[in-house]
């Protein structure tokens, strides 16, 4: 009963001690704990704000450094400078003992550790607030490393949410400036960030997929995971080697082309999220390495895939067409794209928000191309588009913090890094491949089964309809402009929704007949001729129903 108000008064202490006053006034402890502030000192009480707020998070503990490290990504929230001095918090906690280590994996894998490894090294290979790391080599000779989640880690991350929550409820008690933010949705997604980190199995499963997606690749190189030594709370997962690539000179010395590299890291990012709409959400130089084995061929190393990132098809191709229409600086079609996917009030006028993002997007283009950052244009362009009420799911927010993290990586290995020469040819090519004919008829093959299973229902699906229509019985839902227009066209309305109908039942036949004959492909000469006659009605039906009412 007394841990809240104990763990409050500890918080309303370190906040005290590094002057971090706005904090307390927005939460309201300084009402209940004012008589602490005469006993307790300050610290860095000369330092700039951010900077005092980094090492309160440090103070507090590990779990809120990692509150810290998901709030520097929120650059929608933070402002930039905030955001900046968070991105320094290190996670680095002391490792516990070998010997506990030994214990949970055995209690994890249920056999003697023996068993399991020739070798286990008992002194860890790094420490974080999540897990800790242990090199081992397997019966085999295999080295590997094996994750092991510290001991008690979901009680101690259960307590300080708690707190968490607690916070961020008076924080939209007391201040509207943090209700602006909306803490405590805030507080739930990272929650949710967190919890999923300690499923060392999904953290496996992550890596695994993206190592199928990129085996054989001379770019990228994903460690193999040994699913016999895998479970909830222990991963173990092949040892590699490479070089840091932040360490430049150390590059450089292994006669690795930066430039290449950094060329490498842009076209590696936009295939996982264009290609694989699968892309690893945590790229900071701590978990990229580069392999020296061939420097003329330069390859990265991933590592650590707890937070990975994924979209749903409409958002992946709306985002698509947005990188398109943005490196066409057609920002009309920037407009209605933000409006079609949803992301925009469908009542948002489309040259309004056509100028506003004009306003964003033309200053980056009169920079000099090693100068111009994509993932911060499109940071500015969410931002902006907040004054149009804005909607979009926290998975794009990854997305631009992640783009921001690369482009980051790779300027620094090459100032002279142009972002659009690289990606925009790449992004059209992997559309093509995409979106193309011979991907639709590829997607049209998968489900033809299902419309098989379908086609003899639809005759009395369009015969019910079209008795319900002639009958009156219809009912529709819809505003007076619709209305309105629907008046207009009353006289041919239904004669056109009958031609459509029947247009789309002959495309969908035309399509299932040329399926049935896989040898016909996209060539029309080789199409059975029931499929050029229903293509043929289908066509006079669609023109039939496009034609204007009389």
């Amino acid at each position: 009963m007394l841990h809240a108000p104990l763990s409050l008064l500890r918080i309303t202490r370190i906040l005290l001690r590094y002057r971090m006053d706005e904090v307390l006034a927005a939460t309201g402890l300084n009402r209940w704990f004012f008589w602490l502030r005469p006993f307790t000192g300050t610290e860095a009480a000369d330092q700039p704000l951010p900077v005092r707020a980094r090492l309160a998070l440090q103070a507090l503990g590990p779990i809120f450094v990692k509150l810290g490290q998901v709030l520097s990504t929120r650059r929608d929230l933070l402002p930039p400078e905030y955001a900046d001095e968070l991105a320094r918090l290190q996670d680095q906690v002391a490792p516990f003992p070998g010997e506990q280590a030994r214990a949970l994996v055995e209690a994890e894998l249920g056999q003697p550790l023996e068993q399991l490894y020739a070798h286990f090294e008992p002194e860890a290979l790094a420490s974080a607030s999540i897990a800790q790391v242990h090199a081992a080599r397997l019966h085999d000779g295999s080295e590997v490393v094996v994750k092991v989640l510290r001991p008690g880690v979901r009680r101690i991350i259960e307590r300080d949410l708690r707190l968490m929550r607690a916070l961020a409820g008076l924080a939209e008690r007391y201040s509207s400036e943090a209700r602006r933010l909306k803490p405590l949705e805030f507080v739930s997604e990272f929650e949710k960030t967190i919890f999923d980190e300690l499923d060392l199995q999904r953290e496996a499963a992550n890596a695994s997929i993206l190592r199928r997606h990129w085996e054989g690749s001379d770019r990228l190189y994903i460690p193999a995971i040994h699913w016999t030594h895998t479970k909830k709370q222990v991963m173990t997962m092949e040892r590699v080697w490479g070089l840091p690539v932040n360490r430049k000179e150390a590059l450089k010395a292994a006669g690795i082309d930066l430039r290449v590299l950094a060329r490498r890291g842009l076209e590696i990012f936009y295939l996982q999220v264009f290609r694989d709409n699968l892309f690893h959400a945590d790229m900071h130089p701590g978990n990229i390495l580069v392999s020296t084995e061939n420097p003329d061929n330069p390859q990265y190393i991933a590592l650590d895939f707890g937070i990975v990132g994924s979209l749903s098809d409409s958002d992946l191709r709306y985002i698509a067409e947005n990188f398109s229409a943005l490196f066409e600086r057609d920002y009309r079609r920037v407009s209605e794209l933000h409006i079609e996917a949803g992301w925009l009030p469908p009542n948002t006028r489309v040259e309004e928000f056509e100028a506003a993002a004009r306003a964003v997007a033309e200053p980056y283009f009169s920079r000099p191309l090693g100068e111009i950052s994509f993932g911060e244009l499109l940071f500015n362009l969410f931002r902006m588009a907040k004054r149009f009420q804005l909607n979009i799911q926290p998975q794009l927010i990854l997305l631009q913090k992640t783009l921001l993290n690369v482009e980051g990586i790779g300027r620094d290995l090459d100032p002279q890094l142009d972002p659009w020469a690289v990606c925009t040819p790449l992004l059209k090519r992997i559309m093509r491949e995409k979106y193309g004919p011979a991907s639709s008829m590829k997607r049209l093959k998968q489900r033809l089964p299902h419309w098989l299973e379908k086609l003899p229902e639809m005759p009395d699906l369009l015969h019910a309809y079209l008795y319900q229509t002639t009958h009156g019985e219809v009912e529709m839902t819809m505003n007076a402009p619709m209305l309105s227009r629907l008046r207009q066209e009353n006289r041919s309305g239904h004669r056109h929704t009958v031609y459509a109908i029947v247009a789309a039942a002959l495309v969908i036949s035309t399509s299932l007949l040329i399926g049935l004959h896989p040898e016909a492909g996209l060539n029309p000469q080789s199409w059975p001729p029931l499929a050029w006659l229903t293509g043929g009605l289908g066509l006079i039906s669609l023109g039939l129903a496009l034609r204007k009412g009389d």
